[in-house]
């Protein structure tokens, strides 16, 4: 396998949005130019509900978990409806070039119907439902509007993709995520192999967008460029690793990127980009490296929800120009986009796509 170093590119800039007013055209038009280009944009944090309490109350609980003795880990360890801990090793996400799991621990929340969790909670989150809770609904919040303003970009009916997410009508796919990432120091990395090994594998997300809140000084995540390269995402844009943590937010801008379910809608029109992290060079040189924390909410449609042809003026364009210049179209997700479903098949559901996504990614004992 080629050393991935000499494929990294420069840090890339992304556009910074600010969501507050999710009916706003300008905001709408530049985030599906965005979502079409990149894949990835920033949400700046002062547009969101997220308090900068609400945020560092979630990376307490996640430091306090994955600090917790691993017998209650264990106890929670990941089941096939992806709740749970995945300890370190346990996901491979590039089968193909990895030679070992990847270097992470991770805790997966399901939905919370009245303030309670429908699946086993560690000890050591018990008593924190409602925080738990809290969070979950604001980034469903936060989602709400991302969605509303691609509808408003693509031309269609506001509510064409909320009314498909709001989980009081249903069960979801969507996931909050606890991840942790030891240090390069710590002995849980000490099978690490430079220039192999990742602390998550090259992949694309499964569902329709994802919300990533990273810490300041804990970068590691890359973007795969269309050029074939590797371009480093800065956790505070327009800043370097080494000088991120002077930065004027209240914390990190949320991180937004589209998932593969999103692409497959609309026919590989929004980018489902593949995306890594890794052990930073900064850490590396480091002569106090940090463990990595993020989290992460992985929105998805109600479970019923099929996947038939997003109505966009602007897609059906995408498709036509495609047809005329025979671009050769990657699939999108599992089966192309949902524009070429075949005369007499019914449409993908959002749980199939899912369920596909997670046995791809998951070797559970039969």
């Amino acid at each position: 396998m080629e050393a991935e170093e000499s494929r990294v590119g420069p840090l890339i800039q992304l556009p910074i949005l600010d969501i507050s007013n999710p009916h706003d055209p300008a905001v709408g038009k530049a985030m599906l130019d965005a979502a079409a280009k990149y894949g990835f944009l920033y949400v700046n944090s002062n547009g969101t509900d997220f308090t900068v309490s609400d945020v560092e109350r979630a990376f307490e609980l996640s430091k306090q978990f994955f600090n917790s003795p691993l017998e209650e880990k264990v106890a929670c360890q990941i089941q096939r409806n992806n709740y749970g801990w995945s300890g370190m090793h346990v996901e491979t996400l590039d089968p193909e070039h990895q030679r070992t799991g990847d270097f992470k621990e991770a805790f997966n929340f399901g939905e919370f119907k009245s303030g309670k969790a429908q699946h086993p909670l560690p000890q050591s989150l018990t008593a924190h439902e409602a925080d738990i809770t809290h969070f979950g609904d604001l980034c469903n919040k936060t989602c709400s509007r991302i969605l509303k303003l691609l509808a408003l970009g693509l031309g269609i009916a506001d509510d064409f993709f909320t009314t498909r997410h709001d989980p009081s009508q249903g069960a979801t796919g969507s996931i909050l995520r606890y991840l942790y990432y030891p240090s390069i120091a710590s002995p849980a990395t000490s099978s690490y192999k430079h220039g192999t090994d990742v602390r998550a594998g090259a992949h694309s997300d499964y569902g329709s967008i994802t919300l990533l809140f990273q810490r300041s000084g804990q970068p590691g995540l890359e973007i795969l460029t269309p050029e074939g390269t590797w371009a480093p995402v800065p956790v505070q844009p327009g800043q370097s690793a080494e000088d991120d943590k002077n930065a004027s937010f209240p914390f990190p801008p949320i991180l937004v990127n589209i998932g593969d379910l999103l692409s497959y809608w609309t026919d590989g029109l929004l980018k489902s980009t593949v995306h890594r992290v890794v052990f930073p060079l900064s850490e590396q040189q480091s002569p106090n490296p940090q463990d990595r924390y993020s989290i992460v909410f992985f929105c998805h449609p109600l479970d019923q929800t099929e996947l038939v042809p997003v109505p966009s003026d602007r897609v059906a364009a995408y498709r036509e120009t495609c047809r005329k210049e025979d671009v050769q179209e990657k699939k999108v997700g599992f089966g192309g986009g949902a524009g070429n479903l075949e005369p007499g098949k019914r449409a993908l559901t959002a749980q199939e796509h899912l369920h596909a996504r997670l046995a791809a990614t998951y070797k559970f004992n039969e």
